[in-house]
């Protein structure tokens, strides 16, 4: 009977202990882990003790209900929210937070905006791998870097520690993940303001705008709703070589509607077109011929552009840079930023254009040179350069004259006479030609002495048996090679090497002429086998010496198409003429001889 009724006691405190711990059990369940609202009982220095109906208060730190720099605003008595981490800690106390507690206040209400997909409102705090870290009221959001903006934002630093509307994308209360989108707030606003804008919007009409994005070729403004480029060019009057030297993103600008395509929603605006046009009037302010002091905004390989005055330049091409240095870069001139004095050549208002002159506010040193030499003086220089077509002499520091390769020699083959020279060589020559305004002046060698053929040489003959060097003869095209062509004078071969059938380098070609074709050169020598060498090139040369001399005129300007025109006229006018003065003979012959017929009948 005793080990029965042992058996029922241990049975009934079994069932009570199960009731007691699934009691126990529940009671964890319902606090741990959650937001329970509790009483405070007691405060020290660094915690608030609180009483939450457990067994045991729990401790939660000062700082936890005070921010940075501030005290806490709590007193005994008050009722707070509170989260539960334990029952009963190390020390038997319940483990409590205020911090956890408001954070589960806040996901409570971003779940509950999330549901019905309102904005939320959050501080964008920190970077981190692919997008930033969002303070929501104490609940930390992930945005994604493709989610910060509607186009991509290069830097994000203006937007950083000021409050941004946001629509949460995504969250999971488990792993306490929360994804935002800033993206999605702008673009449900920008398509109501966009359709309120586009429907007032027109070209000329003055706007109001932030940028929003900086690029080489201009900047990107949003009008509020919808955004506009304003181009590099229609920044200022002045050169901009980058947006960013005058604008920076975040900056709020006055901006005028130049252009606006209703089909494709393209909105070009513009800055400088608020101000004055500095061009207005230009040909006034800048009057051909007059001097100006500027500074060098830009240098290419054309030239170099000048600022006269603030949003108006003026191009100095390269060939108006330098009396002397030619085919030079710009850069080795002048450097940019530098003043410089120029001159105005042209002045175009209508295509916004100024020619300037580098070299024309310095002296020229080709005038102040002809202005101390004449034509016909013996000078003396160095050989500085030698080219095919002749040599280049040293008349001052800074300028060359030139002796052809004809004027070289009277009685060598010019070419020959040519490799005589060397450059540094010291020679002696007489000035032919000065131009001051084409920077040239013309020296000979051979004019020093007398020419051993004068009076002796032909202008023009046929073929003969034995032609002289230095006439000009008829010859006839035999063969061509691909070195020259070969012709006949009369009785004698003859060969023009390629390089003296023509002037022109592009007319330098033997293919040009056909076997049978009668051509005019001039006899230059002949080789050891009596044959002669002719040139076309040489008697072109003459030619253009001879016209020159009987109609051109250095002072003139005529060209030479100018003076070899004139000379044809005068030939027609003179072949056209002796018909003329024939008949007019013949008609008082005519006159004459029946007048001495009826004296002799008288007779």
């Amino acid at each position: 009977m005793a080990s029965t009724a042992a058996k029922l006691q241990d049975r009934v405190e079994s069932k009570d202990f199960a009731k007691l711990l699934a009691e126990s059990l529940g009671e964890s369940a319902k606090f741990e882990g959650n937001v329970v609202t509790g009483t405070i009982v007691g405060l020290t220095d660094d915690f608030v003790i609180v009483d939450v109906g457990l067994k045991s208060e729990g401790r939660i730190a000062v700082q936890e209900f005070s921010k940075p720099g501030e005290d806490p605003e709590i007193r005994i008595g008050d009722n707070i929210e509170v989260f539960v981490e334990k029952i009963e800690g190390r020390d038997g106390e319940s483990v409590l937070s205020r911090e956890k507690a408001r954070r589960e206040e806040v996901w409570i209400e971003l779940e509950k905006s999330h549901k019905k997909n309102e904005r939320v409102t959050g501080i964008i705090f920190g970077r981190v791998k692919g997008g930033f870290t969002v303070d929501l009221g104490g609940a930390i959001a992930f945005l994604p870097g493709s989610q910060v903006d509607i186009r991509p934002v290069r830097d994000v630093s203006p937007l950083m520690g000021a409050p941004q509307p946001f629509l949460i994308l995504k969250m999971d209360r488990a792993r306490g993940n929360i994804v935002v989108s800033r993206r999605a707030v702008l673009e449900e606003s920008r398509e109501s303001a966009r359709s309120d804008l586009l429907d007032t919007l027109k070209e000329g009409k003055i706007l109001q705008g932030v940028v929003k994005n900086i690029t080489d070729y201009g900047a990107f403004v949003d009008l509020g709703g919808v955004d506009g480029l304003l181009h590099v060019t229609d920044i200022s009057w002045k050169r901009v070589n980058h947006p960013s030297e005058v604008l920076q993103i975040g900056q709020s600008i006055d901006v005028q509607v130049i252009r606006f395509n209703e089909e494709t929603g393209r909105i070009s605006l513009g800055m400088k077109q608020l101000e004055d046009d500095p061009w207005k009037d230009v040909a006034a302010k800048f009057t051909v011929g007059e001097k100006f002091k500027g500074r060098v905004t830009n240098i290419a390989d054309y030239g170099a552009f000048v600022e006269l005055q603030e949003g108006i330049e003026g191009l100095v091409h390269v060939s108006e840079m330098s009396w002397t240095k030619k085919n030079v870069h710009p850069g080795k001139i002048i450097s940019t930023s530098q003043e410089v004095e120029v001159v105005v050549l042209d002045v175009d208002p209508d295509k916004r254009r100024i020619s300037l002159g580098l070299k024309q506010a310095q002296e020229n040193p080709w005038k102040k040179y002809a202005d101390s030499k004449s034509i016909g003086d013996e000078i003396e220089g160095e050989v500085r350069n030698v080219t095919e077509f002749g040599l280049f002499v040293g008349l001052t520091d800074e300028i060359d004259g030139m002796v052809h390769l004809s004027d070289i020699s009277w009685e060598d083959n010019n070419e020959e006479a040519l490799k005589a020279f060397n450059k540094g060589d010291k020679v002696k020559a007489k000035i032919l030609d000065m131009s001051p305004e084409k920077e040239r002046v013309a020296l000979g060698i051979k004019q020093l002495t007398k020419d051993p053929h004068e009076g002796k040489r032909p202008k023009k003959s046929s073929a003969s048996k034995s032609e002289g060097k230095g006439e000009v003869v008829t010859a006839t095209v035999s063969a061509i090679t691909s070195g020259g062509i070969e012709v006949t004078v009369g009785d004698q071969k003859g060969f023009i090497k390629k390089s003296d059938l023509s002037r022109e380098r592009s007319e330098q070609r033997p293919d040009r002429f056909a076997v049978g074709e009668k051509i005019d050169a001039k006899v230059i020598g002949t080789d050891k086998k009596g044959q002669l060498n002719l040139s076309i090139k040489a008697r072109e040369i003459d030619e253009d010496k001879q016209a020159m001399k009987e109609f051109g005129s250095t002072e003139s300007g005529a060209s030479l198409g100018d003076i070899l025109g004139a000379a044809l006229g005068k030939k027609t006018e003179e072949s056209e003429e002796k018909p003329k003065k024939k008949a007019k003979k013949a008609d008082a012959e005519g006159e004459e001889k029946p007048k001495k017929k009826k004296k002799k009948d008288e007779e």
